[in-house]
């Protein structure tokens, strides 16, 4: 029988733990310094995507739109759909050309056909035809009409055409038939050579304005000569 006995514990006295056990730590209070540089930092990022929100979104909450890129198509010219910008209102050669017509001259041009035959006119004066002539008594324009041969072959000049009309409402003025008009010459004009015919077509006193159709024969192309007569 053992007389060993363990004595009571004196009063306030904690025996120490026993060896590998540690008693729970109470829960520790964050440091005041590390929550300000937490905090900080969180409003740092939420300012950031207010920023984005703010860029994105106008003052009405609705979200702007993104730039417009414009592209530009060029258009062949032959599809006619582009007009060159020329930096002028003006109509170019081409299109005044186009306007008036080619076969539109004033009285002091020269016409070259394909058949390198030369018409021109020239000595406008006006007069009144003598009782004698057809039709009589009737004011007209008097001038010269030159056909110039320079083709290898003859030409015949009894082939040619002449019409006149006058007036802005374009009446149709009689060929005048008086003492040295005598019409179209019943001749040829040989290769290198040229011939020189006086015509008279009708013109009122008070017209000036005066369209003179030629043509050098029935297959070529009629030329219009236009002008003004002195009264």
């Amino acid at each position: 029988m053992s007389h060993d006995s363990t004595p009571p514990p004196m009063p306030g006295y904690t025996p120490p733990p026993a060896p590998g056990y540690l008693p729970p730590q109470p829960p520790q209070r964050p440091n005041r310094t590390t929550t300000v540089l937490v905090a900080a930092a969180a409003a740092v990022v939420a300012a950031s995507l207010a920023a984005v929100v703010t860029a994105r979104v106008g003052g009405d909450g609705e979200a702007e739109a993104a730039p417009t890129v414009t592209v530009t198509e060029t258009v062949p010219a032959e599809s006619g759909d582009t007009v060159a910008d020329t930096g002028a209102d003006e109509p170019t050669e081409e299109a005044a050309a186009e306007e008036a017509g080619e076969d539109s001259y004033g009285f002091d041009d020269t016409i070259v056909y394909d058949n390198d035959v030369e018409i021109s006119l020239s000595k406008f004066s006006r007069a009144v035809s003598s009782d004698y002539a057809a039709p009589e008594n009737t004011p007209y324009a008097k001038f010269t009409i030159k056909i110039v041969n320079r083709s290898d072959k003859k030409v015949d000049a009894g082939m040619m055409t002449v019409n006149c009309a006058y007036g802005d409402e374009g009446k149709e003025g009689e060929a005048i038939y008086d003492d040295g008009l005598d019409g179209l010459p019943d001749t040829s004009i040989l290769a290198g050579r040229s011939l020189s015919v006086p015509w008279g077509c009708e013109l009122p006193k008070g017209e000036s304005f005066l369209q003179i159709e030629v043509a050098p024969d029935y297959e070529s192309e009629t030329s219009i000569f236009t002008g003004e007569v002195k009264k």
